[in-house]
């Protein structure tokens, strides 16, 4: 395993929404560090996550403190299988949404059980703060940022709606109550938005009406240990990294109710120098998105063994 860190170098954690019914099997056959990290995870919930990752229902594995878990623990085994093909620690990370607490396991700020535990309990929170039904999220493409922003204030009323992920130019995420996010998707096509989407998810994550849920979910990171990244890691809420331990509690927690700038988040790494990125993880949601916010710097996605040897072949070369 490489000690070194590879300077102008970025791994990015996928969130929610990179889950699929068989994720890493073919990536579990070349490296056991996988079972060996999904077992970890399972004995620290007492519940088996590779059998729900690799078998199902989906249904199961889309809820949301179930995918939390799951999706933390094939960030971390990807990572895992990185480092023990002697992969470089890169020079900074960063995480969307729940794979901000995977960047942090990787940096050692976490250790990878408490982080296991958190999520899950992060995911139960969050669904417990709006009964199911009574939220939603919608994705809308093609709208300036700010036109966007001014629709859902203008449409919210006495309810909340409001930007929840600037995933890439032209690409928002919003997120509250159902009506008031059907109301913004109908102002949004009026304003020429090229589509209004509906997201198959029953947790209106990352706006105020996660509020609740982000202060219950402070009192349980204060009762865990957060360490000092040995990289910066980038968070959400804020286009920062933090070495003190309540500055990146609070980050966690923020992060709940705030929006993920993603882009800024891109952005910044890019300004400081990054050229070259791994999205680590499952699937290639965050390559797509990183293709769309700086064409000018490589992204590779470590969806398989193969994408893992390879990209470590170029960046020790």
């Amino acid at each position: 395993m490489s000690s070194s860190i590879l300077p102008s170098s970025a791994f990015l954690f996928p969130g929610q929404g990179s889950q699929s019914i068989g994720m890493l099997a073919e990536l579990a056959g070349a490296a056991p560090v996988v079972g060996e990290t999904f077992a970890e995870a399972s004995e620290a919930l007492g519940m088996d996550l590779w059998r729900l990752s690799q078998d199902g229902p989906e249904a199961d594995l889309n809820r949301t403190e179930n995918t939390q878990p799951a999706l933390l623990a094939a960030d971390i085994a990807t990572w895992r299988a990185w480092r023990g093909l002697g992969g470089p620690m890169p020079s900074a990370m960063a995480g969307h949404s729940l794979g901000e607490y995977a960047a942090l396991v990787a940096a050692d700020a976490l250790d990878f059980a408490d982080a296991v535990r958190l999520v899950r309990r992060r995911g139960q929170l969050m669904q417990q703060a709006v009964p199911e039904g009574q939220g939603a999220m919608a994705a809308i493409l093609g709208l300036d940022d700010a036109v966007l922003e001014g629709l859902c204030a203008e449409v919210a009323g006495d309810e909340v709606v409001s930007c929840a992920n600037y995933n890439s130019p032209g690409q928002v995420v919003i997120a509250g109550a159902r009506s008031a996010v059907d109301r913004a998707c109908e102002a949004a096509s009026a304003a020429g938005a090229r589509r209004a989407l509906p997201l198959p998810v029953s947790v209106p994550s990352h706006c105020a009406l996660m509020r609740g849920a982000a202060d219950e979910l402070a009192a349980e990171l204060a009762a865990i240990e957060v360490r000092t990244p040995l990289v910066p890691v980038w968070h959400n809420a804020d286009v920062a990294s933090h070495a003190e331990a309540d500055a990146i509690r609070d980050a966690l927690a923020r992060q709940l109710w705030q929006p993920v700038r993603w882009t800024r988040t891109i952005e910044a790494l890019v300004a400081g120098g990054v050229t070259r990125f791994a999205e680590c993880g499952p699937g290639k949601v965050l390559a797509g998105l990183n293709r769309r916010i700086s064409r000018e710097s490589a992204i590779t996605a470590l969806d398989s063994i193969a994408a893992l040897e390879q990209l470590n072949e170029e960046w020790t070369a």
